[in-house]
């Protein structure tokens, strides 16, 4: 779910194999960020790994986006932020902006340091109660 969700957000195949993707998945995400799955029907629709500062995965399988999935992840996330969050995705992902932008992120920053060597464009999202 995770990969074919990002493959047709950016438009490109994984570039690493399915194992370092699980071993990413298991061990390394889960070190820095508690990671939230959504089931529906025991299969896996939606991922997010966050932090009290950052958003560092979120992706919904392709069927079931646009149905509130992401919308909920978000508000978990912005609930149990320090009150800033900040997030990236790739500039490719026009669908991905408009959705962070309709949830009060705003671009800050501008690069490609990323391993897809694509464009990409940092996010932050602050509480209005700061």
């Amino acid at each position: 779910m995770w990969r074919d969700s990002k493959e047709k957000a950016i438009g490109q195949k994984a570039i690493h194999s399915v194992e370092s993707h699980v071993y990413f998945l298991n061990h390394m995400l889960p070190e820095h960020f508690q990671v939230e799955l959504v089931l529906v029907d025991e299969q896996v629709v939606g991922i997010m790994a966050y932090n009290e500062r950052e958003i560092s995965q979120l992706y919904i399988h392709v069927d079931y986006q646009g149905m509130g999935i992401g919308q909920a992840l978000i508000k978990k996330a912005t609930n149990q932020s320090s009150g800033r969050l900040t997030l990236y995705t790739f500039e490719v992902n026009t669908i991905a902006q408009r959705f962070y932008e309709k949830h009060g992120f705003n671009v800050i920053a501008r690069g490609h340091e990323n391993e897809e060597n694509l464009p990409d464009i940092l996010y932050e999202w602050v509480s209005s109660t700061n």
